[in-house]
């Protein structure tokens, strides 16, 4: 991974490729921001600019045997460590279990969402962990000496999501590593690591990318008429994950717009219908819904529940008809048009609330089918208002 091939991000890479050249590397650097902003890039981009052995003045050579190892991610001073979901037929697995997957993912898009990588990795919509006994991998990939570059990079993504067990055990290792040693932990939720993690850890906040920068790779890339590659990227509030997915109408996102159009259009049908028969039908539709909603696995369930929130948030602002505040695809658009005069003032709060409770129980393991009709039953009352 090269820095000239990173959206946007001068400053965080100016940062790096000066921390090289003053021979000034931190020892453990935690590099957070928001799903999208190129934080594995820019580390993927770092390591490799550490370990090439012909820098350049602000890339590496690509040319190198180190560059050629780091284009493949198979060079042996370069570890892996990101969460894992485990199979049902084994008792222990490590990240290396998956390396060849998250190498995969990295090399065709180092923008990829948690949520891409646990559909890759498995169909049952469980949440990925760090498990414990990661910790013991570490510790021994750790204690051996360098193969061929002069430093050891160790590569973690999401530490927020290491078991405590496993937390627990790398303190010591990143208070006082062995020499030449380099942590790069990769955050979309600093916040939620441990204390004494985050304590031994240098913070580098990777801001939202330019609009400018998102806009010209999407003009690049997908070959967008330069208005709509402006408004996508203005839509995607600086991320490139987000604007790439608007950009490809993505089908998960198509998914997630007809089912809370469903949604929405069930609840009202329900409330306004007069004709008894039609509401019995809505309520059919209604079941119906929340039996799909139950099939789908917690991580899309959670998923949808924050796009219908986003959503809900956006309905409200399009009724102030100001379009420089709102950030919808045009699908989305089309269907606010009709929808948003229902989201107002009495009942928006409501909705937000809702959402978010209906989202922190599927967290919590509670009957997705339940929580799913209880929520488009509350749905049907704030639409009264």
């Amino acid at each position: 991974m090269f820095f000239a091939d990173i959206i946007g991000q001068e400053e965080i890479k100016r940062r790096f490729i000066r921390t090289v050249k003053e021979q000034r590397i931190p020892h453990a650097q935690l590099i957070c921001g928001t799903e999208g902003v190129g934080k594995r890039a820019l580390a993927l981009a770092y390591a490799q600019y550490i370990c090439c052995e012909n820098k350049g003045e602000n890339d590496s050579c690509g040319t190198c045997p180190s560059c050629v190892k780091f284009a493949k991610l198979a060079h042996p001073d370069l570890h892996f460590v990101f969460p894992i979901i485990k199979p049902s037929n084994k008792t222990s697995v490590v990240c290396d279990d998956f390396i060849a997957d998250f190498r995969e993912s990295l090399i065709e898009n180092p923008y990829f969402s948690e949520h891409a990588w646990f559909e890759k990795i498995a169909e049952s919509g469980k949440r990925g962990v760090i498990y414990s006994n990661e910790s013991e991998e570490i510790l021994r990939k750790l204690s051996l000496k360098t193969y061929e570059s002069e430093y050891k990079i160790m590569f973690i993504w999401q530490p927020e999501k290491m078991h405590n067990t496993c937390a627990n055990k790398l303190l010591k290792i990143l208070e006082e590593p062995p020499a030449k040693t380099v942590f790069l932990l990769i955050s979309d939720t600093p916040d939620a690591i441990i204390t004494t993690i985050q304590s031994r850890a240098q913070r580098i906040n990777v801001p939202p990318i330019e609009t400018i920068y998102i806009a010209n790779q999407l003009f690049e890339k997908y070959n967008l008429p330069i208005a709509d590659a402006q408004h996508i990227a203005r839509t995607a509030n600086g991320s490139y994950l987000k604007a790439m997915q608007a950009a490809e109408q993505n089908e998960d996102n198509k998914e997630q717009l007809e089912n809370f159009a469903l949604l929405m259009r069930t609840a009202y049908g329900i409330k306004f219908f007069k004709d008894i028969s039609k509401k019995g039908e809505s309520l059919k539709t209604l079941k119906d819904f929340s039996d799909k909603m139950a099939k789908i696995g917690r991580e899309n369930q959670k998923s949808f529940l924050s796009y219908a929130q986003r959503m809900i948030r956006e309905n409200f602002i399009y009724n102030f008809h100001q379009q420089e505040l709102n950030y919808l695809a045009p699908s989305e658009n089309d269907f606010s048009s009709k929808f948003a005069p229902y989201i107002n003032e009495s009942n928006v709060i409501g909705m937000m609330e809702e959402l978010a409770l209906a989202e922190r129980h599927i967290e919590q393991n509670v009957q997705a089918k339940i929580v799913f009709y209880d929520l488009a039953l509350k749905i049907i009352m704030l639409l009264k208002n």
